[in-house]
């Protein structure tokens, strides 16, 4: 099955049984002003059309991001390919760019991902998710 697009032209897999990573999802949805991104758990039935070859352990790992090009970005990677279209992010993804740096962040990365059930404990991710309301989307996509 083939999805068209709509405003969004990039979709981002990520795992909705996770606080920290729904809290981090809802932040991007008031970030992207232009609605490029569409945001789609890692358990949605669409994700198997989106990007077939990644596993359920792999959506599970880490944030995967497809592309318009149906290029997949994963952890960090993505994180760098959506901080350069989201203008208040684009700092960080020109620092994600200098040589080596992105070996550096794919480590704090893994680390973060291993220890997020305890990071969302920690800092009160799911509360939080509770205060930050989902930013309304203008035009939704065609399904």
């Amino acid at each position: 099955m083939h999805y068209t697009r709509g405003m969004a032209s990039h979709f981002v897999l990520y795992d909705s049984e996770c606080s920290f990573c729904t809290f981090q999802m809802k932040v991007l949805r008031w970030l992207d002003w232009k609605n490029l991104f569409e945001l789609v758990p890692a358990a949605d039935s669409r994700v198997s059309s989106l990007a077939p070859q990644l596993t359920a352990h792999e959506l599970n790992e880490a944030i995967h991001c497809v592309s318009a090009e149906n290029q997949i970005h994963r952890g960090a990677r993505a994180i760098r390919f959506i901080a350069m279209r989201l203008p208040v992010l684009i700092p960080l993804g020109l620092v994600l760019w200098f040589p080596g740096i992105i070996f550096i962040a794919e480590r704090i990365y893994a680390f973060i991902s291993r220890n997020r059930q305890f990071i969302s404990r920690a800092f009160g991710c799911k509360g939080a998710c509770a205060l930050l309301p989902d930013r309304p989307v203008e035009v939704k996509r065609q399904v």
